[in-house]
C-alpha cells in the first residue's frame, strides 16, 4: 500500500504549535508516495525559510487518516 505523505507550511501565530495565522496563504508542497521523500522536500523548504521564524512546514501522515482503525489499534 502507498503510504501518503501531505507536506505545507505556513506562518505561525506561535512557533511552539501549529496555529497558522492566515489559513489562504498556506503553501501546499505537495503529497508524496513514502515519507522518504515527503521528508526531502519539507527539508527544502524548511531550509528555504529558516530566517523566518514564524515559518512552519510539518509533514502529515495522509495514510493513517485513511484508515483510523491503525490509530485505534486496529479491530
Amino acid at each position: 500500500m502507498t503510504k501518503l505523505h501531505l507536506v505545507f507550511g505556513g506562518r505561525v501565530k506561535d512557533t511552539r504549535g501549529f496555529d497558522f495565522e492566515d489559513l489562504s496563504s498556506i503553501d501546499v508542497v505537495g503529497i508524496f508516495p513514502d515519507y522518504d521523500s515527503a521528508v526531502e522536500a519539507w527539508r527544502g523548504n524548511a531550509q528555504r525559510t529558516v530566517d523566518d521564524a514564524e515559518m512552519k512546514y510539518v509533514v502529515v501522515h495522509l495514510h493513517r487518516l485513511l484508515e483510523p482503525e491503525e490509530m485505534m489499534g486496529g479491530e
